[in-house]
């Protein structure tokens, strides 16, 4: 929990900084400053998703044992940095990168695009709902957009852990995998994350901006520091 609380005001600093630096306010700067954000916190979402896979799978399938080799997820990375050193930590990253990259782009492009769309002011009585529903369009259009690679990511960092290597690399792991179970493969447990996606976001960017519209309210903003109005993550004026 403390790992996503930390990514999430990384990325949201990210991409505003990166907007602010860009200069406008467009539809393409919103994909590019989401772009960006994506690809700088795949430093510490790759090694994370990399516990998250191992400590899911050890006990299980193919991998069951007697006892476990993992306490938690520090001691999961931990032993995994011991056995396979920074390479073995960052197994995955490029696909991780190929996929976060693109991904956040469309997450806040989408966000802004909704929020400009059905009209969300501040002083509108309905725009909590509304900000609610473009976080949660903004979460689903996000995993469509590069779900297929979130499979790939996945089984590149679970391969090796039963002690024999399936896959040399992103492209041999796409070909191994629709050869042996078809095109399906790449959408298998999307509807359960699209499921989850909706609230999760709807809450994660209603919050966000809720609290930024407070921040920069006439009563929040000093007034010998006009500077520090944040016109992010959404198109909100107050």
């Amino acid at each position: 929990m403390m790992g996503l609380t930390f990514i999430n005001a990384l990325v949201f600093g990210v991409q505003g900084n990166t907007l602010r630096a860009l200069g406008k306010d467009t539809p393409l700067n919103q994909f590019l400053a989401g772009s960006a954000a994506g690809a700088i916190q795949c430093i510490i979402c790759c090694p994370m998703e990399l516990a998250k896979t191992r400590m899911q799978l050890q006990g299980t399938g193919e991998y069951k044992q007697k006892t476990k080799n993992y306490k938690n997820s520090l001691d999961c990375l931990i032993k995994i940095y011991q056995k396979e050193g920074l390479r073995g930590i960052n197994r995955g990253m490029v696909s991780t990168f190929i996929r976060e990259t693109p991904s956040f782009g469309f997450y806040f492009l989408t966000y802004d695009c909704m929020t400009r769309y059905l009209g969300c002011e501040a002083e509108d009585s309905y725009v909590i709902p509304k900000l609610l529903f473009s976080g949660g369009m903004s979460g689903i259009v996000s995993w469509l957009s590069t779900y297929p690679m979130d499979v790939i990511k996945s089984r590149l960092q679970a391969d090796g852990v039963g002690g024999v290597t399936q896959y040399k690399g992103i492209m041999d792991c796409v070909r191994k995998s629709y050869h042996e179970e078809g095109w399906r493969v790449f959408t298998r447990g999307l509807t359960s994350t699209l499921l989850r996606a909706f609230p999760v976001n709807a809450a994660t960017f209603a919050t966000v901006t809720v609290f930024l519209m407070y921040m920069r309210s006439d009563d929040n903003i000093p007034e010998c520091e006009p500077d520090l109005v944040i016109h992010q993550p959404s198109n909100l004026q107050t």
